[in-house]
């Protein structure tokens, strides 16, 4: 038992070294040298201003910097998943959150169990758990979103009745709405005001933030700007749509929450039954890695219990 937990702490701390070698001291020594020049009161050479935007960095590591700009697929949905959720890390972050999680259980469990394949399926799901947590913050960020648009909507129209022009509205609705819809409409603000066409602001708006509410949003600002006609009842008939859509919203999510309870109890009952049999009758389970046969077992057993989640979880999600 000692020994399991002094391997357990070495790679821990080898892990937590590797990270900190490689992400948290280039960002800290960066931070630093920030930090150094704002309290010397220096700026750059003037020689070395741009007008050019520096590519986003997508990890600290040059090579994994390069391997994630390879694979732009992958990188994006990732980087877009990180602007959803708000979260100041990298794409490289995130990946190497994901090795290190599987590379550790994968070597816990070998070192336990004596076996390959059942810690290394074990290993990648528990791969996933970075990325579960940022889809996770991003979802949540997103109703949250959903939520406040409709009073910055709300904010919009008071402005454009007030006579101010449908920036000045934009302006105030950064402003007076909490966070997340304030700083995406500061976004769409800025990115306007310094010379991006309010078309492109607004598509862009809308390819950021994938909600129904805002294309809608987005296309009937862009409508009346072509066609013309009154903004301030155009975006009040939305809001109004929005508020009754969210208030469906809510109904069907009362509605179904038995069924999303039980959903969640049946697939997670298995995974906690056999984990708790792991403890209290650690001879019985041995044999589900130990003799071939148990070995077909837990793989027939773990995709069963996959698509039954997935049954699940289809049955109970109603498109509203």
């Amino acid at each position: 038992m000692t020994l399991a937990v002094i391997t357990f702490l070495l790679v821990v701390a080898i892990i937590w070294g590797l990270y900190w070698v490689v992400l948290l001291r280039p960002e800290t020594a960066a931070h630093g040298a920030v930090r150094s020049r704002l309290r010397a009161g220096t700026q750059p050479a003037r020689s070395r201003l741009t007008v050019f935007k520096k590519a986003q960095q997508l990890s600290d590591v040059p090579a994994l910097n390069a391997m994630l700009r390879g694979s732009t697929k992958v990188s994006g949905h990732l980087q877009q998943l990180i602007n959803q959720a708000g979260l100041k890390v990298t794409v490289g972050t995130v990946v190497l959150g994901c090795a290190c999680c599987g590379v550790l259980v994968f070597f816990l469990l070998s070192r336990a169990t004596g076996t390959v394949l059942a810690p290394l399926l074990v290993a990648a799901a528990a791969a996933l758990v970075p990325y579960f947590y940022v889809r996770h913050k991003a979802t949540k960020r997103m109703q949250r979103f959903e939520e406040l648009f409709p009073e910055a909507i709300g904010l919009v129209i008071r402005a454009l009745r007030a006579g101010h022009a449908f920036t000045t509205g934009l302006a105030m609705a950064a402003e007076e709405t909490a966070d997340p819809v304030g700083p995406e409409f500061r976004l769409v603000y800025d990115n306007q005001n310094f010379g991006m066409p309010m078309e492109d602001a607004l598509l862009t708006f809308a390819q950021r933030i994938p909600l129904l509410d805002v294309r809608f949003f987005a296309t009937a600002v862009l409508t009346q700007r072509d066609a013309g006609g009154n903004l301030a009842e155009v975006l009040e008939n939305i809001c109004s749509v929005i508020r009754d859509r969210f208030k469906v919203k809510r109904q069907v999510r009362v509605v179904t929450a038995h069924a999303r309870i039980t959903g969640m109890v049946l697939a997670g009952m298995p995974p906690f039954a056999a984990l708790a049999m792991f403890f209290i009758v650690p001879e019985h389970m041995k044999t589900l890695w130990s003799d071939p046969l148990g070995v077909r077992l837990v793989l027939v057993a773990v995709v069963l219990q996959i698509l039954g989640a997935l049954i699940i979880r289809k049955v109970v999600d109603i498109k509203y």
